[in-house]
């Protein structure tokens, strides 16, 4: 069967998280943006653990349920720690079973390290020595490094990472079957390094808060099954994935915030990687780490994937104001009563099916998002991009249609 799978989120307990991330409330927003499995996160965490076992009915398939949305257990873990020259800081998502593995990884991590300071929780372990003993525990665990290239926190981030799964994982790096891209780089960024050719390309949200999931996804086809998914991601058996346009991320371009400097790699190689305006050192970005570690120009991947941009940002550029506004909430509510889930809006209804029924700028939005037609100015040392859709002459065509 074919379904959608967002894989690293976190819950309330997890720094910068809203509230409202807990289990009813990430079931009820999945069903609203159309995602079918959802993972269950945080789970070294031991208030938000008791909370999972006491919200999720166990199938006898590895995955759970809440109010008809499903559930696979997949939390992520921050390891910092010296290697070779440097202090390396290293992300990676653990899939896990059942609860009893999860039981059993939080015994041994527990005895060393402290669970309960936040939901993704700093371990002083080297990331291979950390992959050793969750597949000690269990070799039905699979580990994922997260957000593979963002600078600071990554398997390939430029101030912390490594050239190389090798150099990271060395001579178990034969069970790193698949690497998160993150919101900065898409999969055609990926397939520049022949070095990858064999590993998946996930993608996931990262959400802190429920209207951002689904941001981005997987689509599989497959049985939904823990076993099932882990075979696919394993074996590159993925029907698609969902994309950020890169440059929206808040690491695709280089630069410096603090002195408004944003800059590509060419521009920041001329500066030699130093803030033309203060003389400090640039945070590289996504787009420049790709340039220095990619052999190939361009090459196809196996797995297609589909840039989108969330339906309540298309909505807000439409009516020119906030996100988060009352009129912005209004107009995406009514829409997903009538499309039923946002990813169907998005994806799937007719233009003229939508066109008929809503606001003409929200739809010609939608039919530019689904033919890449955007300008997006570039995100850099943790600022997001800024999108555009619409110009002067799309204002124009606006007020003609409702004035007609």
């Amino acid at each position: 069967m074919k379904f959608i799978a967002d894989f690293h989120i976190h819950s309330k307990y997890s720094r910068a998280t809203s509230r409202q991330m807990d289990i009813p409330n990430i079931a009820r927003w999945a069903k609203i943006k159309g995602i079918d499995l959802m993972a269950a996160p945080d789970w070294t965490h031991p208030k938000w653990l008791e909370e999972l076992k006491r919200d999720l009915k166990p199938l006898d398939n590895g995955l759970f349920e809440c109010n008809k949305t499903k559930f696979i257990l997949v939390t992520e873990l921050s390891s910092i720690y010296k290697k070779g020259d440097k202090v390396r800081k290293i992300h990676n998502l653990i899939f896990a079973p059942n609860f009893q593995i999860v039981d059993q990884i939080n015994a041994k991590l527990g005895k060393d390290f402290n669970l309960k300071s936040d939901g993704r929780p700093i371990l002083g372990l080297d990331a291979k020595n950390l992959l050793e003993i969750i597949l000690t525990i269990s070799k039905d665990c699979l580990i994922v490094p997260a957000h593979a290239w963002t600078p600071w926190f990554s398997l390939f981030g430029s101030h912390s990472g490594f050239d190389s799964i090798k150099e990271c994982f060395e001579e178990y790096s034969k069970y790193i079957y698949a690497i998160e891209t993150g919101l900065s780089s898409d999969p055609a960024m990926n397939w520049r390094l022949s070095a990858l050719d064999k590993i998946t390309l996930i993608s996931n949200s990262d959400a802190h808060s429920p209207s951002k999931l689904g941001r981005e996804a997987n689509i599989f086809n497959c049985q939904l099954s823990y076993k099932s998914i882990i075979n696919a991601i394993k074996n590159n058996k993925l029907v698609k994935t969902i994309e950020f346009f890169p440059e929206e991320g808040k690491y695709h371009f280089d630069g410096h915030r603090a002195c408004n400097i944003c800059l590509s790699p060419e521009e920041a190689k001329k500066y030699k990687n130093i803030c033309p305006k203060c003389g400090k050192p640039l945070t590289i970005g996504v787009m420049h780490r790709i340039d220095d570690l990619a052999d190939r120009k361009n090459h196809e991947g196996l797995v297609p994937f589909k840039r989108l941009i969330p339906f309540q940002e298309i909505i807000s550029e439409a009516l020119k104001v906030g996100v988060n506004t009352k009129a912005v909430n209004q107009e995406y509510e009514k829409l997903i009563k009538k499309f039923k889930t946002e990813f169907n809006i998005l994806l799937n209804v007719k233009i003229e099916d939508l066109e008929k029924t809503i606001a003409p700028l929200i739809a010609l939005g939608i039919k530019r998002v689904r033919q890449g037609k955007v300008h997006i100015e570039p995100g850099y040392d943790g600022e997001y991009g800024r999108i555009s859709i619409f110009g002067s002459r799309d204002e124009k065509f606006d007020k003609q249609r409702s004035l007609f």
